[in-house]
């Protein structure tokens, strides 16, 4: 910043350049403190207005390799990094991966459509959201757009008694291994009989925390606070985990095949074969059988409380979705209508 005066002049004139552009001009002030605060105030007004960005931003495929870079080193959930990778996947098959971050606005994410049910769109939309702003962040983009998620809704289907004894036949006819068919099973009657989260809680069960004399199960780590609980054994899953872990006394109920220190982490392909084999609708996901387990439990015991414990949820409204009663009054009152007029 540079203050000086004219030979013919009475006021200061401020001479800086910015970013290879030079400023020249006139503070209008004839004593030098003034003059340099109004010179500070145009040098300030010329830095916030100028665009520090590069001419061209990158477009979202040469930018999706910095990101996964990125990802890979960040410190996230191992689930957190598998969604976003998820996401990635789903928006390579979109036109906006051959766009430049620049030009992708909230009018042109609002044209994407994605396959599968609106949780898939709004996977992809999430780690879209994510990579704008780190964009941002960057500053490689100036402002990441505000992008609008689908509205989701939560599971309708229940992984019952039907759906079970189909999705076994279905396994039965997969031609698998005797040792991955019964993997299947138990995994299916121990997600309906314990209504754990599959990847979080029932993969990784261990057997230090299997308690026999008790039948009861501690999920020490979940994702949230309240997850952390006991979990009751039911006839079916004492003899499956008995089955399983004989008589040693330590290390993962389900094992990985590739390493020992390893667990088992998906089920997914297996339940897809099946669940086609089956003809079973593609919601119909593993994850309903946590849905089956929470909707049977308070129907048959009206114990809300129980429920939210044995399920760690933390949130009422969440555990309310197991119940119905609305429906048993309306069913009750239309019978009620019904055995009336039979009696007249």
């Amino acid at each position: 910043m540079k203050l000086f005066k004219k030979a013919k002049s009475k006021f200061y004139w401020y001479d800086f350049t910015v970013r290879g552009q030079r400023y020249r001009g006139s503070t209008n002030e004839t004593k030098a403190a003034r003059a340099a605060k109004v010179a500070g105030l145009k040098l300030a007004h010329v830095v916030e207005n100028t665009d520090p960005l590069p001419q061209k931003a990158p477009v979202l495929l040469e930018f999706s390799r910095r990101f996964l870079e990125w990802l890979d080193k960040v410190r996230l959930e191992d689930k957190t990094k598998t969604y976003y990778r998820d996401g990635w996947r789903l928006l390579k098959a979109t036109t906006v991966v051959n766009m430049r971050l620049d030009q992708i606005t909230r009018e042109v994410i609002e044209t994407l459509r994605f396959s599968g049910a609106s949780s898939n769109a709004n996977c992809a939309l999430r780690t879209l959201r994510r990579m704008l702003h780190k964009a941002e962040e960057w500053t490689l983009i100036r402002h990441a757009p505000k992008l609008k998620l689908m509205k989701e809704y939560g599971r309708s289907l229940r992984l019952d008694d039907e759906a079970e004894k189909k999705l076994l036949v279905g396994a039965a006819a997969c031609n698998w291994r005797k040792r991955s068919l019964q993997l299947f099973q138990d995994i299916i009657i121990l997600m309906r009989d314990t209504g754990m989260r599959n990847e979080r809680e029932l993969y990784r069960m261990r057997i230090e925390n299997l308690d026999w004399e008790g039948r009861v199960i501690f999920v020490p780590d979940s994702k949230t606070e309240e997850g952390r609980r006991r979990v009751p054994m039911s006839n079916r899953a004492f003899d499956i985990l008995k089955g399983r872990c004989g008589t040693k006394r330590e290390g993962w109920v389900f094992p990985s095949k590739r390493a020992e220190s390893a667990h088992l982490t998906t089920m997914a392909k297996r339940f897809r074969e099946a669940r086609r084999k089956a003809e079973l609708p593609e919601d119909l996901v593993l994850y309903c059988g946590r849905h089956d387990y929470g909707t049977r439990i308070l129907k048959r015991t009206g114990n809300l409380a129980a429920v939210m414990r044995t399920m760690g949820h933390r949130d009422v409204k969440t555990a309310m979705q197991y119940q119905h009663p609305e429906l048993e009054i309306v069913r009750a009152a239309l019978d009620q209508d019904t055995a009336v007029e039979k009696r007249a």
